[in-house]
């Protein structure tokens, strides 16, 4: 029986802001993976990097196992993945290395390997797998192992022939998502992730995919593995691997890792009753966009299964910009899916991004505005940031010459020119954090004055804030304005 060990290029002590933060999520897409091929007949084990110290520690696990194969298989769920890090590129190139010096055959398959499939053929590795690629791994390596020469019939792979880098045709997506295996969740030791998020939150938390895709057509969102198709795990299917994940690790809170979640009419509804029938008491998150939100009766069915934070993908308040993006979606909609959530018990979260093209100061502001006027419970603040196959990307690649990905998730680098310098959009995101925290601080004060019988520790902590945020907020402000001469705009 071939060996394969499996890895992902994600080390979470290569991330400064996620380390501190303490809140990881097992690499899902690589136990997909993993599995598949187990019930496929390989050997399969694990090289989890998410707290290795550096990428020779692969080397211990290349000695115990001695794998033919070495896959190096991100997790295409975890948006930490496809930002493409370069921190996390450079550790899969050392490993892609160190595993050809143990005799393995190298196969890589991330969002940032399907982007630069010639960039990681000439650092190690024999094959790239280019999209969705569970199927494209089985058939390569069932091609490899039956001596069978014919790689160019395995759609959704690159890796060099006699005359150069040979790129075959892209795999379809799957449709059926319930014939997947569970994810090889024995193959994890769950009990680090577990002992991470109980002392920097308080509560374990554990990721699940329950769809694959998504069908709308942000122009700055990138969609490498699963394109723009959207297909979805049965409410049955979903809940099945709810109640195993809940009798082996006890989780307090599952993060529903779809880029849309319940988008198919109907879903959320049914879902809703099998984890009522079933009786499972867990809070859960999801992302999703304001007006999915308001359709069929979404909220209320959320709040019935114990959803108690959606991640809405606001990105701006100035309509503008929304339309420069292709979001589809309205001011007057995030308004009221914020509202909604509120009503029924479940905290809306924003994610922000500052520095699209064409964004003005006005833009900015109304930004701010809306912040400020909805108080999410939580805000998600970022710069653009082109990744290949956009058309924000192709807009503004011609500029992107010293710089194309950030170092780490923090380093929040605008890496092209646009109406304001990039340190500006830097000390952006302090401002706007630090201000909105000072909202949330005087909103709390004003709930004391209406109410002063509920008043709680924390409630006063938060108000006894306001002394720290009023001064630095006015800092933030200042220095702001001392980055804000506006450079050169080149794009509308």
């Amino acid at each position: 029986m071939k060996k394969i060990l499996f890895s992902h290029s994600y080390f979470l002590r290569f991330d400064p802001k996620q380390w501190e933060i303490g809140q990881p999520y097992a690499p899902l897409g690589t136990l997909y993976a993993a599995a598949y091929m187990r019930a496929n007949g390989y050997d399969v084990s694990l090289f989890d990097t998410m707290f290795a110290y550096g990428p020779d520690e692969v080397i211990a696990y290349l000695e115990q196992y001695r794998p033919d194969y070495f896959v190096l298989y991100d997790d295409g769920f975890n948006y930490l993945t496809k930002m493409c890090l370069t921190n996390m590129r450079e550790a899969a190139f050392r490993m892609s290395k160190l595993a050809k010096e143990y005799g393995c055959k190298v196969i890589v398959s991330s969002s940032d390997s399907t982007d630069r499939y010639e960039e990681y053929l000439n650092e190690g590795a024999d094959f790239v797998l280019i999209g969705e690629a569970e199927l494209t791994l089985q058939e390569l390596l069932d091609t490899i192992n039956n001596d069978d020469a014919s790689l160019l019939q395995v759609q959704g792979l690159a890796y060099k022939g006699a005359d150069g880098i040979i790129k075959t045709g892209r795999r379809n997506v799957l449709k059926d998502l319930d014939g997947l295996p569970m994810p090889a969740w024995d193959l994890i030791d769950i009990e680090p992730y577990r002992k991470c998020w109980l002392s920097h939150a308080g509560y374990f938390s554990m990721n699940m995919g329950t769809t694959r895709g998504c069908p709308f057509k942000c122009n700055w969102c990138a969609k490498p593995i699963y394109g723009n198709r959207y297909n979805s795990r049965s409410p049955q299917n979903v809940v099945a691997e709810l109640k195993y994940l809940k009798n082996k690790f006890q989780f307090d809170h599952i993060w529903f890792c779809d880029d849309i979640f319940g988008l198919k009419p109907g879903w959320v509804k049914e879902f809703a009753a099998l984890v009522e029938q079933e009786q499972l008491q867990f809070k859960f998150k999801i992302q999703s966009r304001a007006d999915l939100l308001l359709q069929d009766d979404n909220i209320k069915f959320l709040a019935a299964s114990g959803c108690d934070n959606v991640w809405i993908g606001a990105e701006s308040g100035s309509q503008k910009i929304l339309d420069a993006m292709d979001k589809g979606i309205t001011i007057a909609q995030i308004k009221e899916a914020t509202r909604l959530l509120k009503k029924y018990g479940i905290k809306p979260s924003f994610f922000i991004q500052f520095g699209y093209l064409g964004e003005t100061k006005a833009d900015i502001e109304k930004t701010i505005e809306m912040i400020n006027d909805l108080l999410p419970y939580s805000i998600g603040v970022s710069v653009s940031y082109p990744l290949p196959g956009t058309v924000f990307y192709e807009k503004v690649k011609q500029d992107m010459k010293e710089k194309t990905n950030w170092t780490d998730s923090d380093e929040l680098q605008l890496m092209f020119h646009n109406t304001y310098q990039p340190a500006f959009y830097k000390q952006l995101h302090r401002y706007v954090q630090e201000n909105y925290r000072k909202h949330l601080a005087i909103e709390q004060a004003k709930k004391v004055l209406r109410e002063p019988a509920g008043i709680s520790f924390a409630g006063l902590r938060k108000i006894m804030s306001i002394l720290y945020y009023a001064p630095s907020v006015f800092i933030a402000k200042l220095k702001l304005n001392t980055l804000e001469k506006p450079t050169k705009v080149i794009y509308e």
